[in-house]
């Protein structure tokens, strides 16, 4: 198998666990192919003993799995350059939470093993796509978490006139929107208030960000439905951002987002049930005796 391989260039401390992870590979005599940037900065700043292998920038890549170790950012980062390439993304996670990247270092080599008896699972998440008139939010305007709508720093609440498939829903007052798929439930859409949603429900939630009328709430819509956004902001402009990536729009800017026409391919160990996860992660039962 060939894998490509993308990390987290901030972890000085837990680079160790790269270090195990190309040695895995090398056992099962897998063809690499690294992030130009990771490998620099295992081999030139933190000077480990990384095995030579082929480097890509960008996007110019080609893999029969991908393999993002880091955190749920890694993970994103990745999913951004896999595009719609259709390749499997695999996440170690060396973060926090870890939602998306939830293969733990001691749980490497039982995976890797795994990989090659063919003995996983992938599954496909949803991801969005924006559409506005603004050349640098056209770039790249997928997202695998969500698009979030904000004022700016020193501004006051922005009116964001909202509708669904061209029939109008409200004009939300608050200091922000998010539109999260399910996969991003568990992010910025989570902390705000929003629901937690089954991965594979194709739902798309909508959620305030301090909203000025407590009778506001979030609402689950269907994936295949269109949300249209007009905003307003005393400031003139507010920010936009994809999975945590933001451009300043100004007030006319209109917003188009939509299920985007490809899936982002996650793996996961074949016994991994997301229920477990968020009893794992969350801790929900912890103060149950």
């Amino acid at each position: 198998m060939k894998f490509a391989i993308f990390g987290n260039t901030y972890q000085a401390k837990k680079s160790s666990h790269a270090e195990n992870l190309f040695r895995l590979l090398a056992q099962h005599q897998a063809q690499l192919c690294v992030c130009r940037e990771f490998y620099n900065f295992l081999t030139s700043d933190l000077h480990l003993n990384i095995p030579p292998a082929e480097l890509f920038d960008g996007n110019d890549f080609r893999a029969d799995m991908i393999i993002s170790i880091g955190g749920d950012g890694t993970f994103l980062k990745a999913a951004s350059r896999v595009g719609k390439k259709n390749i499997p993304i695999l996440g170690i996670n060396t973060g926090r939470l870890g939602f998306l990247a939830d293969i733990s270092p001691e749980e490497m080599e039982e995976t890797i093993d795994e990989i090659y008896n063919n003995h996983y699972k992938v599954e496909e998440r949803s991801v969005l796509q924006l559409k506005c008139d603004d050349e640098k939010l056209m770039e790249y305007p997928y997202a695998l978490n969500e698009i979030a709508v904000l004022k700016r720093d020193s501004s006051s609440m922005i009116s964001i006139h909202t509708a669904i498939n061209g029939a109008h829903l409200t004009t939300y007052q608050a200091d922000g929107l998010v539109i999260a798929t399910p996969t991003g439930s568990t992010a910025y859409s989570l902390s705000v208030g929003g629901p937690v949603i089954v991965p594979h429900s194709k739902t798309i939630a909508i959620t305030p960000v301090a909203p000025h009328s407590l009778n506001v709430r979030p609402i689950v819509i269907c994936d295949d439905w269109e949300i249209t956004l007009d905003v307003e902001s005393r400031s003139h402009n507010f920010l936009v951002a994809v999975d945590g990536r933001s451009e300043s729009c100004k007030e006319t800017t209109r917003l188009t987002i939509s299920r985007a026409d490809y899936s982002i391919k996650v793996v996961k160990r074949f016994n991994h049930i997301f229920f477990d996860t968020l009893r794992n992660k969350m801790m929900w039962g912890a103060d149950v005796r």
